[in-house]
């Protein structure tokens, strides 16, 4: 008996050993999807408490301390705010807190790929402790969230624009026929799509009998951006690809989309009226999926050294060479010399913080229509004109893309 005890004893602590020993190995390989997965949690965390923790935090005195008790939804707009406060704060001390890390010898490099246990469990507490605090934090953290959010669309905008481009390049870099082939296909399939859809947008959300002169402004603004990415991309002098100017086409479209879904559901120019629930729950949806799948896509690109994500001083390639051959002891400890960081670890956790703003808003409707469309989210004219206002910004960061090379040539874009 004493012996079967002993070796399931051994057993279990060979096995223990083994799995940590693998956790280990893929944290540090995978520290980048593991940070994702932990602000998928935050907004799986947000989406359920949005739903279930009203009647509990109306008992809480702290949080209700008004002369007149607010409605349900405001409760379940300030339980969003709370645990995206937590998930941000989470972030933003691990930016400041791998500022300016440069080596892989740098102490603070094992907190970036390390200790997971303990990350989850500080983030819990974290998003806990965010409900003992007092509602004016919780207001200020709403306003500053506004900002935030528009800062993290501006990042998206960037990457999206690098992903197209790189795109672009890497399949003309082969200089194949199929591949030009493949690049037309996707091109016109864009512009199909991006067309398609705004003559829905005018079906939709500009019915006869009504004054929809702002709608129609902000449809035909996005057509226009549309002949103008064409324009500029086929002109002789900046010598372009029409790929990048058909998916940004079509990105403008969708934007143009959003935010008129996001009109308020008694606006006569809304046509999608009738169907109100439904098309908020594939809004709200379609950008949450929009919002994980960017910062995903801010990890990967992190691992490059061409990037914005990349630390600015990173060594050149061969730089600190010896001139003269190495004896083996020397070679030795050369090897051992700590490496460079392939990506700031401080501005990606940044990116995490502006992404638990922006999340925030998008589940509270831009805090804007709480009481006044109920059960919906992300709908009030602060969630149409964010949308509008982030198109506008993508067409002129594609216009300056393209012509910024041309206008100046000496400098590297």
């Amino acid at each position: 008996m004493w012996a079967a005890s002993c070796l399931a004893s051994c057993c279990a602590a060979c096995a223990c050993n083994a799995c940590q020993s693998v956790v280990s190995g893929i944290s540090r390989r995978s520290a980048r999807l593991a940070y994702c997965g932990i602000f998928a949690l935050s907004l799986i965390v947000a989406g359920i408490l949005k739903e279930v923790a009203a009647p509990l935090m109306e008992s809480i005195p702290w949080i209700n301390h008004f002369h007149q008790t607010p409605n349900r939804e405001w409760f379940e707009t300030d339980a969003v705010l709370r645990v995206s406060l937590g998930n941000f704060l989470f972030f933003t001390i691990l930016a400041f807190m791998l500022v300016d890390v440069k080596s892989s010898k740098d102490p603070r490099d094992s907190l970036q790929h390390d200790g997971w246990m303990m990350k989850i469990i500080c983030w819990f507490i974290l998003v806990i402790l965010m409900f003992f605090i007092p509602n004016g934090v919780i207001s200020f953290y709403e306003s500053a969230s506004k900002f935030g959010s528009g800062l993290f669309l501006l990042v998206q905008v960037v990457l999206l624009l690098d992903f197209v481009h790189g795109w672009n390049d890497k399949w003309v870099g082969y200089d194949e026929k199929f591949w030009y082939v493949a690049l037309l296909i996707v091109s016109v399939v864009c512009y199909v799509a991006a067309f398609s859809i705004s003559g829905l947008l005018f079906y939709w959300f500009t019915p006869s009998g009504h004054d929809c002169g702002l709608n129609t402004f902000f449809i035909v603004m996005t057509l226009i951006f549309v002949f103008i990415f064409a324009l500029v991309t086929l002109h002789p002098s900046v010598g372009g690809s029409i790929l990048p100017a058909s998916v940004i086409s079509l990105y403008c479209t969708y934007l143009c989309y959003s935010g008129l879904a996001s009109e308020p559901r008694d606006f006569e120019c809304n046509g999608l009226h009738k169907h109100s629930q439904a098309i908020s729950t594939s809004t709200v949806a379609l950008g949450l999926f929009t919002t994980v799948l960017s910062v995903v896509y801010s990890a990967v690109r992190a691992g490059s050294s061409t990037t914005l994500l990349s630390p600015p001083s990173s060594p050149r390639a061969g730089a600190g060479k010896p001139l003269l051959p190495l004896d083996k002891a020397d070679e030795k400890e050369e090897q051992q010399k700590a490496k460079p960081v392939t990506y700031s670890y401080s501005f990606f956790h940044l990116i995490f913080s502006l992404a638990s703003m922006y999340s925030a808003m998008l589940l509270t409707g831009w805090s804007t229509s709480v009481g006044e469309s109920g059960k919906l989210v992300d709908v009030g004219w602060a969630s149409v004109w964010v949308r509008i206002v982030t198109g506008w910004a993508t067409a002129a960061l594609f216009i300056w893309s393209m012509v910024a090379p041309i206008l100046f040539p000496d400098r590297d874009f």
